[in-house]
């Protein structure tokens, strides 16, 4: 089940990035007494109690025409569309501003439940100074500190009890469900609808032209699967920021609900360094991944172009080494065919069980073949493995100091059970605890 999404807005210096902070338990969003410091729309995950959610901190909205300010104003749009819940931030020191004002007017469109927080209330005696802010109409104000963090915890409990009451997903565990990620306009609609061989999904030229993440099934080679579409925000009139950095969040929020995830990349325009970026949400999701080289009519196509290329995939996605490549056309449906077997097989080593008889002799082969580390004197000891979980396959190692275990002879272990076991398309995760 994806989680809830609230959106922090307000005019610029109300303390919203400071409020952001304080939600997701980290300095992230820059600080600064200058109205204005925060231009982009910035993600993270924040927890309350039982409930995790994320967090989208917003450039302030600013009444003006200059091109700065429309381009935070619809920054602050597009993440208003994205909210579950919206938390209006407005000044309790300077009181009710025009600029405030004609926030309110904006979300009062919005018909999105909004939670409004009276910042910069820093002490007992301030608090008669909230009273003005019913005026705006949101209902109860809650008076809270960003500097202090106080009074959050009761805005909190009003943000979380407006989250939307969802159904718990029970996915059928015969079914794989995949997602497609990756920059806008490398294909993802179009490769959608030639696995469906109709056009299910808008398909334009222009980025950005899908709005929502779609389910779709599909039932293909004895198969039943589920396709989360997960394109680039649509542009909201004259949009300034580049299209990109609208399709963090529903990547996100596809790769949480995902068995499988395709990393798209346009053969045509390359590899960029916003590719990487995407693939590293799927990777340390832990979800299976297949890295698809779509576009591929576009180029030359021989065998030597095909090894080229993924050298070239390889280089760049060094964390991937374990993610197949799939070079196909979603245009012409060229090496179409590839695909499906290719997401079967990820699927099936992400929740494949090792037993542990079996596990332990390949430990104790590769410990022979490559003796245990020594450090200081004392060498690394190992007990038995076991393995502890799917989706992704996950080890735990008992040695006798896990200090004595490092990263390199881990990566090694690592590499000796993908020999045995293969794990094509599937991160593995090891870990090195104290036999008690």
């Amino acid at each position: 089940m994806r989680k809830s999404v609230v959106a922090i807005v307000g005019r610029p210096n109300v303390g919203k990035s400071t409020i952001f902070n304080r939600l997701v338990g980290e300095r992230i969003s820059i600080v600064e007494d200058i109205p204005g410091v925060t231009r982009d729309r910035i993600y993270a995950e924040g927890e309350w109690l039982t409930s995790t959610f994320n967090v989208i901190d917003t450039g302030g909205i600013e009444i003006g025409d200059e091109p700065l300010l429309v381009q935070m104003r619809h920054q602050a749009e597009v993440a208003i569309d994205e909210a579950d819940v919206i938390i209006f931030l407005v000044n309790g020191k300077e009181g009710i501003t025009a600029a405030d004002e004609e926030v309110a007017k904006l979300l009062y469109k919005s018909n999105k439940p909004i939670v409004l927080g009276v910042n910069k209330i820093d002490n007992p005696e301030m608090r008669e100074r909230i009273y003005e802010f019913y005026s705006l109409g949101f209902g109860e104000p809650f008076p809270i500190s960003g500097a202090h963090g106080l009074g959050l915890g009761d805005m909190l409990d009003e943000v979380v009890g407006n989250f939307p009451k969802r159904e718990t997903e029970v996915p059928d565990e015969d079914t794989v469900y995949f997602s497609l990620i990756g920059r806008p306009n490398v294909g993802k609609s179009s490769l959608v609808n030639a696995l469906l061989n109709e056009d299910r999904v808008i398909v334009s030229e222009m980025e950005g032209t899908t709005r929502d993440a779609i389910d779709t099934h599909l039932h293909k080679d004895d198969q039943d699967f589920v396709i989360i579409d997960t394109a680039g925000m649509r542009k909201r009139g004259k949009v300034y920021e580049s299209t990109e950095k609208y399709s963090v969040l529903r990547a996100l929020k596809a790769i949480e609900r995902s068995d499988v995830v395709l990393v798209l990349i346009d053969a045509e325009s390359g590899i960029r360094e916003q590719d990487k970026k995407i693939a590293g949400y799927a990777h340390e999701a832990g979800r299976a991944i297949i890295i698809v080289v779509n576009k591929w009519d576009t180029i030359e196509s021989d065998e030597k172009a095909i090894r080229d290329f993924e050298e070239k995939v390889r280089a760049h996605f060094l964390f991937l080494d374990y993610a197949p490549i799939v070079f196909l056309s979603a245009k012409t449906k060229k090496r179409l065919h590839t695909l499906i077997p290719a997401i079967k097989m990820a699927s099936e080593n992400h929740s494949i069980r090792i037993a542990t008889n079996v596990l332990n002799d390949v430990i104790m082969d590769a410990i022979a073949m490559n003796p245990t580390p020594t450090l200081k004197g004392k060498r690394l000891k190992v007990l038995y493995a076991t393995q502890v979980a799917v989706k992704p396959p996950s080890f735990v190692v008992f040695v006798n100091d896990p200090e004595l275990m490092h990263f390199s002879y881990q990566r090694f272990l690592e590499n000796k059970i993908r020999e045995a076991f293969g794990f094509v398309g599937t991160p593995i995760k090891i870990f090195a605890r104290r036999r008690q």
